[in-house]
């Protein structure tokens, strides 16, 4: 996802995921593409869960967020601050995690634990979303 951005988007990239919210709706949307599938019953019914974006599957009553099964699941730092450094990451893959703490203005520790998940995604032949390529 983030690889297809070309340099010249990335001003467009710092307006669209300017919010937390505006990345969960991305995310939302890119996740469940080819319509929500309940990981538990395989069910494809749902309705809204209790949580932003969440779905609830209609038949066992599972609610699946939208970051569950991304790298993104369990992140603690904001959404928006986690799609930028995921866009850092993805252009640039020798990037230290000293600098991203600079650029960013969070924990050295922090950008390690996170970039190793986007390496480890990307090497798997994942899209920096957590989702298997195409």
């Amino acid at each position: 996802m983030f690889k297809e951005i070309s340099k010249l988007e990335e001003l467009d990239f710092e307006k669209s995921y300017n919010c937390d919210n505006n990345c969960l709706e991305v995310l939302s949307q890119r996740k469940w593409k080819d319509g929500f599938k309940c990981r538990h019953c395989g069910n494809t019914n749902y309705c809204k869960g209790k949580t932003p974006l969440s779905r609830r599957c209609t038949r066992c009553k599972k609610e699946e967020s939208v970051t569950a099964n991304t790298i993104f699941h369990r992140c603690k730092i904001p959404m928006k601050d986690a799609f930028k450094m995921a866009y850092l990451i993805c252009h640039n893959t020798d990037i230290s995690t000293y600098e991203l703490s600079r650029i960013m203005n969070l924990r050295q520790m922090t950008c390690w634990k996170f970039k190793k998940k986007v390496t480890e995604c990307l090497e798997k032949g994942g899209d920096a979303v957590g989702f298997k390529a195409q």
